[in-house]
């Protein structure tokens, strides 16, 4: 009967929806990025591979630059949306890149 409850119980925990507040939140730095850095992505590896361009992080007290790499898409015909730092009035925040299609 217990194990019974807490199979029921656990199901009924992992049917919530999860809703991370990290994603409703931003780490701001005042001080802007600095240029983008100019890659030379050379040879694609492999067909249908994409370059995925590098980017400045902030690491907490600096930016870092962050290189690109060749990666293969997730699934046929998905198309890499570049992250960026977008500016507000708190100051400059990372918007992450993601797959689209």
């Amino acid at each position: 009967m217990k194990k019974n409850l807490l199979i029921v119980a656990t199901a009924a925990l992992l049917s919530i929806p999860c809703f991370s507040s990290a994603s409703a939140q931003h780490i701001y730095v005042r001080i802007g990025p600095p240029p983008v850095v100019v890659e030379h992505p050379g040879r694609r590896p492999h067909p249908g591979w994409v370059w995925v361009g590098g980017y400045h992080r902030w690491d907490g007290a600096r930016y870092v630059w962050v290189p690109g790499n060749w990666v293969a898409p997730p699934r046929p015909h998905a198309e890499w949306v570049p992250g960026h730092w977008r500016h507000e009035a708190g100051g400059w925040y990372w918007v992450e890149g993601h797959w689209r299609g």
